[in-house]
Formats: structure tokens, sequence, C-alpha cells
């Protein structure tokens, strides 16, 4: 009985250990991503981004999403995937006006994916 307990205890706590360093990671992760979006977002509403540094943000994503799709459903980090090369491809040919929607977009998935999966009562029911 107190073998059970014991056991039962240890998995408990080393689920709530797991939730708390997927929700520290994801949202740390969303945060620099967040902070690159926001400086692509900056040069591209001055008219001085380039494709360069588009494809910067996108390298950056790529090396970040490696890991994150351990945490995160495929269908978060293709949606990601899918809108960041829109955004360097509009980059590129210089069409700011379109391009900034779609960097708007990724700032909003930024701030809202983390939070989908946060060990909340909202999340758990």
């Amino acid at each position: 009985m107190i073998k059970s307990l014991a056991a039962i205890a240890a998995a408990l706590l080393l689920l709530i250990g797991a939730a708390v360093f997927e929700n520290i990671y994801v949202t740390n992760s969303f945060e620099n991503f967040h902070e690159e979006l926001r400086t692509l977002y900056e040069k591209t509403d001055g008219g001085n981004a380039t494709g360069g540094d588009a494809e910067a943000v996108r390298t950056a994503w790529e090396a970040r999403k490696e890991k994150l799709h351990v945490w995160l459903p495929h269908n978060d980090v293709n949606r990601v995937d899918d809108t960041l090369s829109e955004t360097v491809r509009l980059v590129a040919e210089g069409d700011y006006d379109l391009a900034l929607p779609k960097i708007e977009i990724l700032l909003h998935l930024a701030e809202t994916l983390p939070a989908s999966y946060a060990l909340s009562l909202s999340n758990i029911f």
C-alpha cells in the first residue's frame, strides 16, 4: 500500500514537472520568435526589410521548430511554417503591403499558441 502511494506520488510529481518544463520551454521559444518577428515587422513597415532579414527569421524558426515538434501538434507548426514561407517570399519581392498582414498573423500566433498548451483549467476541462 505504501509502495503504491509512493509510486503514484512520484508519477504525479514527474507529470507536473514535465508540464511545467513544457510550459516554460514553449513560452520562451515563442517569446524569442515574437521578438524576431517584431523586428522584421518594424523593418517591413519602414520599407527597408530585405529577403535576408526574412530568411534569418525563417532560419531561426527552422532551428526552433525541431524541438517544438515534441511539444506542439504538427498542424500548429505547419501553420507557422506556411505563413512564414509566404512572408519570406513577399518580403524578398518587396511586396511590403501584403507582407505586413502575414507578419501580423505570425505575431498573433506567437502570442496565442503558448497559452493554448499551458497547464490551466480551461485547457484541461
